[in-house]
């Protein structure tokens, strides 16, 4: 992309893990919403399922972190949320019914790894007497390599764990300390090597850009440094500086934060280098190698996304587990209480700990399959909709089609009368042209809770 583009989308956008997406999420719906969600799906049949496991406690802060932590050094508080996990558990297959047949299993956090082998197998052990994982299954986990050694990489890998995320974000020591995540390159790479050699299946490495005291330059060398360890995939994120927000994001240094320009560089810099390394680009901020099964899903149009990103499974229910876990079932979202007082309180007295969600409209599911065909295919053909939601295209999203002339003269679509084709250059703002079919941000100046697009 030219500078001039790379700019003009240096904005604020979803990333469409969901739609309508999180944010839009009401207290309204509550426990005995999911529970008529959960029942109609078990009288509805034997589709896969999909199960995101989180485990919010972290032995350290890192100060760019937005997720749902428990900062805590404390491990005896690993216990009690074991158990609360396990009545969770045992209320949802009450209603779901025990033994459906799970595809993707995925642990989450926080850090995962904060938890004991002993204590992490028996969380296994209790997910597959509740639920039928396939032999085949995506079983994955995300893994804080300070909190890892070989031979618990070798106990992971023992346990049915067949995918790994290391989160690596930069390999800059003046960056890493400003951020409070010190991790040197050489212990990740011998993490990973150890991992290539007990047969992980896929390896995911995370980085972001964005941080304090980065520079373009820094930045290439560790675009470099993880272009040596070659992971089988790769994910790109753009720091969100949200202080209002999250609370741990205060203690970094504003004055520190590479300026929007350099920003654009470091973006820029790292695609290229990225492809330059043979990497195919899957979308939005993801990377993975030609013979990845995330880049197989690309090139064979079965992409899919959920809320932990781009997926090679098909469009599935999720359950999840643990505090502020989202799941998706049938036509309905839902989230845990965010809070452990909250989230062991409801368990406590036999309710499922769902805080919020939503139930879709007609409207949202007709939108999510647009938003999700350009997210994910790159395509979007009107006949194929028109068929199925009753509506014609031209009449019902004049005002949307109107709106992506713009940047269909800027090259990043390809208008046609019967399809939308999102062109390889508008394929690093996806978000931005998906955005077009989003409802409820027509009109919502309030994008600032997003993070960029670039």
């Amino acid at each position: 992309m030219s500078e001039s583009l790379l700019r003009r989308f240096d904005t604020p956008g979803p990333r469409y893990t969901s739609y309508p997406t999180a944010d839009r999420f009401v207290d309204t719906f509550g426990p005995a919403d999911a529970v008529q969600a959960l029942e109609q799906r078990a009288r509805a049949g034997d589709a896969p399922l999909s199960v995101y496991v989180h485990i919010p406690f972290c032995e350290s802060v890192c100060y760019y972190c937005a997720c749902n932590k428990v900062i805590t050094r404390h491990h005896e508080r690993a216990p009690d949320y074991l158990r609360a996990l396990e009545t969770e558990i045992g209320l949802v297959t009450a209603h779901l019914g025990r033994g459906q047949r799970v595809t993707q299993l995925h642990f989450g956090g926080g850090s995962p790894t904060f938890l004991n082998d002993d204590e992490l197998s028996g969380l296994c052990r209790v997910l597959h007497g509740a639920f039928t994982i396939d032999a085949a299954a995506e079983v994955s986990i995300e893994v804080d390599p300070r909190t890892v050694t070989a031979e618990r990489l070798a106990a992971l890998r023992a346990m049915g764990f067949n995918r790994i995320s290391f989160g690596v974000q930069d390999f800059d020591p003046a960056v890493q300390q400003a951020v409070h995540r010190v991790q040197p390159y050489d212990s990740v790479r011998e993490l990973m090597q150890a991992a290539r050699a007990l047969g992980f299946g896929s390896i995911n490495a995370d980085l972001i850009y964005g941080l304090p005291r980065q520079t373009p330059e820094s930045f290439a060398r560790t675009v470099a440094q993880i272009g040596e360890l070659k992971p089988d995939r790769l994910a790109l994120y753009a720091y969100a500086h949200l202080p209002q927000r999250f609370k741990p994001q205060r203690r970094i240094v504003a004055a520190e934060l590479p300026s929007a320009g350099q920003r654009v560089a470091m973006l820029g810099d790292a695609i290229a280098g990225f492809l330059a390394r043979g990497y195919t680009y899957v979308g939005m901020d993801h990377f993975a190698l030609p013979d990845d099964p995330l880049a197989a899903a690309k090139r064979e149009g079965r992409l899919h996304r959920n809320f932990q990103g781009y997926s090679t499974q098909p469009d599935c229910d999720l359950v999840g587990l643990g505090v502020s876990a989202i799941g998706k079932v049938g036509a309905t979202y839902s989230q845990n209480a965010k809070t452990l007082p909250e989230y062991y309180e409801a368990l406590k007295h036999g309710r499922l700990p769902v805080q919020r969600g939503l139930q879709l409209t007609g409207d949202d599911l007709l939108r999510r399959e647009l938003i999700m065909a350009l997210m994910c295919q790159g395509r979007l053909d009107f006949d194929a909709v028109e068929r199925a939601h009753g509506v014609r295209m031209a009449e019902q999203f004049a005002a949307e089609l109107q709106q992506l002339e713009p940047l269909a003269q800027a090259g990043l679509v390809e208008l046609a009368p019967d399809a939308i084709r999102v062109t390889a250059t508008g394929w690093y703002v996806v978000r931005a042209i998906a955005m077009v079919f989003d409802r409820y941000l027509q009109g919502d100046r309030a994008r600032d809770r997003f993070s960029r697009i670039l």
